[in-house]
């Protein structure tokens, strides 16, 4: 538990101040919106750029925990966005970010730090795929699912060719885009360059939450308590049984990849979570559903290095 606690007080640490810029007005909301484009445009790109490049892309591209993670990342996805189809009328692009909620991970804040400490260089690899798979699949998948919502009728050709333009010219794509070749020729940023990636890059983490804490400020749970209670327990359940059903269904995952895997389904929703959600309205429910999500996530967290060791690892 302590290595769990270690790594999730910084982060609310990080969240309290935020919300006290906010509170004692030292930071407006106008700043934070900008600050949180920033971390999108610009911070984020540089943290998947360096990512890409810090191991050979052989070593990188693991199939078999691409289809561990991925396929149980898109059940979890595919299960939020039917059942909330069953459950009411909400809007396209609101199931879209429900589902994404459940689907992706913040693999880079949280699950991360507490994987390196369960399984050593393992984590490094298991993160990297995971930012394929979110930034591939997870996320594109809901971004399009919203961007069709906002989209006037006019054909069906008419709505899709803008928004899959939109998605590729996002910045997480370009990144990984770029990253990927980078890795493929080999090719390494000259000295001046690499450091620069790494500012940005390390400014990614810090940034960002404090972002969340200022959204936080303010914030009106009132009429939310019971939808943001239902997507918090969705992401810290849904997700790690979705993944540890793929490591059963799916042979040949290296143990110490699988207990990744799972460590990684146990944390909350990504941190970049409120910022995706801010075109659609969905800033508040999403901040709310993440704060909630990272508070309980140090029990699935335990849970599930708990029954790692105990099944993959072979460890008391």
């Amino acid at each position: 538990m302590s290595t769990i606690f270690g790594a999730i007080v910084p982060i609310f640490i990080l969240l309290a101040i935020g919300y006290l810029a906010v509170l004692k007005r030292v930071v407006d909301k106008a700043h934070i919106q900008g600050m949180g484009r920033y971390v999108i445009n610009i911070a984020l790109p540089a943290l998947v750029i360096q990512a890409l490049l810090q191991r050979p892309l052989g070593e990188v591209f693991n199939v078999p925990y691409l289809l561990v993670y991925g396929l149980g990342s898109g059940l979890a996805f595919a299960l939020t966005f039917a059942l909330v189809t069953l459950r009411g009328n909400a809007p396209l692009a609101r199931r879209a970010m429900y589902a994404l909620g459940t689907s992706a991970s913040n693999s880079g804040f949280i699950g991360y730090p507490v994987a390196v400490l369960v399984v050593g260089p393992s984590a490094g690899i298991a993160l990297a795929l995971n930012m394929l798979i979110e930034n591939l699949l997870v996320i594109p998948t809901a971004l399009v699912l919203a961007e069709l919502a906002s989209q006037a009728r006019g054909g069906l050709w008419a709505t899709i060719r803008p928004v899959a333009l939109r998605v590729l010219r996002h910045p997480l794509i370009l990144a990984i885009a770029a990253g990927s070749l980078l890795a493929a020729l080999d090719l390494h940023p000259p000295a001046p360059l690499a450091r620069v990636l790494e500012m940005l890059a390390a400014s990614s983490s810090p940034v960002a939450l404090f972002v969340i804490g200022g959204t936080l400020c303010g914030l009106r749970v009132r009429g939310m308590v019971k939808r943001v209670t239902r997507l918090a327990l969705a992401k810290l359940t849904l997700h790690p049984l979705c993944v540890v059903l793929m490591v059963l269904l799916i042979p040949g995952l290296d143990p110490l990849l699988a207990t990744a895997a799972i460590v990684f389904a146990c944390a909350p929703m990504l941190s970049m979570y409120p910022l995706l959600g801010q075109r659609y309205g969905f800033a508040e429910m999403g901040t709310a559903a993440m704060v909630m999500a990272t508070l309980l996530s140090a029990l699935t967290l335990a849970l599930g290095i708990w029954l790692s060791h105990q099944w993959l690892l072979g460890t008391a």
